[in-house]
């Protein structure tokens, strides 16, 4: 009997004290599980270190290996993006190369997969990012869990296993402005979490830092919200109305009083408040003017420079 598939793709940008070590710790964990024929497919995302040359002696050393190195660094979404287009399996499970997320997860992934869901999510209930970054992630979620027009699980970073149907389904999606977590959550089907402990990085540094982390969530807000517009909207039509109570209370007030205002900070108050206003208005504007610019370019996602133990049609 033909052996089901499952591909374990693992994204890497400057990982090269990792890439064996993930490769050895997954190959330990799915060994014994016989049912199944499973594969590697290592994305790198244009490492400036020996990322490659690691990924290579993989390749050597192993036929259910195989690679895809993009031409240059693509940000933190072409990684998956690469992976969801070239996983040939009837599975694909989603393991980061740092090893923060647990391999030892994947055969509790498979037992959910066997019990009919269609995408099963590890889910972190703690975890030993800095403060700084730890605190704006927990912000980012519950904002983005008020704004939203989807829901979308909080505490998950795409670490799981993904039915081929799911894969499908994410591939067939054109945008070029991608926020993964909010794809994963909008394309829905049969969906479970796992939780775990996320582990300390031990190797290597982290390509993410603070403002990486708020670049990022700007994808989900204005990728998946329209609220942001909503709000000045509606803040646009009370301060109208009480801009024109305000002006017809002032009128009444000089013709019965004089005129009350005698000198400018009043009105210079006025011009720095609704100043601030319209360039804040203006500014959300542009952001969802860049994501519409963005998808009418046209432009891929990545651009790969070599494939290995690929075919053409992945």
């Amino acid at each position: 009997m033909k052996k089901i598939k499952i591909t374990i793709g693992i994204p890497c940008f400057n990982e090269e004290d990792n890439v064996l070590r993930a490769y050895e710790e997954t190959k330990k964990i799915i060994k014994p599980i016989k049912k199944y024929q499973f594969n590697f497919l290592f994305v790198d995302n244009g490492s400036d270190d020996k990322t490659r040359e690691k990924i290579k002696f993989l390749l050597e050393k192993d036929k259910k290996v195989r690679a895809i190195f993009l031409s240059r660094n693509f940000g933190p979404e072409a990684s998956g993006a690469a992976i969801t287009d070239y996983a040939n399996g009837d599975a694909l499970v989603i393991l980061h190369c740092d090893l923060q997320d647990p391999p030892d997860l994947i055969p509790k992934f498979i037992k959910k997969w066997e019990a009919g869901y269609d995408m099963i999510l590890g889910q972190y209930t703690k975890t030993e990012d800095p403060f700084l970054i730890g605190l704006a992630r927990k912000v980012f979620y519950a904002l983005f869990k008020i704004i939203s027009n989807i829901e979308v699980p909080v505490r998950v970073s795409g670490f799981g296993l993904y039915d081929k149907k799911v894969v499908a389904a994410l591939k067939s999606l054109p945008e070029k402005y991608r926020f993964s977590r909010g794809l994963n959550a909008w394309v829905g089907f049969k969906r479970t979490f796992i939780s775990y402990k996320r582990r300390k990085r031990i190797r290597g540094r982290s390509s993410y830092n603070l403002f990486g982390y708020l670049k990022h969530s700007e994808r989900g807000i204005f990728g998946f919200s329209y609220l942001p517009l909503d709000l000045m909207t509606y803040f646009g039509f009370v301060a109208t109305a009480f801009s024109f109570i305000f002006i017809i209370g002032y009128i009444f007030t000089v013709l019965i009083f004089g005129n009350p205002i005698k000198t400018s900070i009043t009105l210079l108050l006025a011009v720095v408040f609704f100043g601030g206003i319209n360039l804040l208005a203006i500014s959300i504007v542009g952001k969802y003017i860049q994501v519409i610019v963005e998808e009418t370019k046209g432009r891929p996602v990545y651009i790969i420079e070599k494939k290995i133990n690929l075919k053409e049609n992945g």
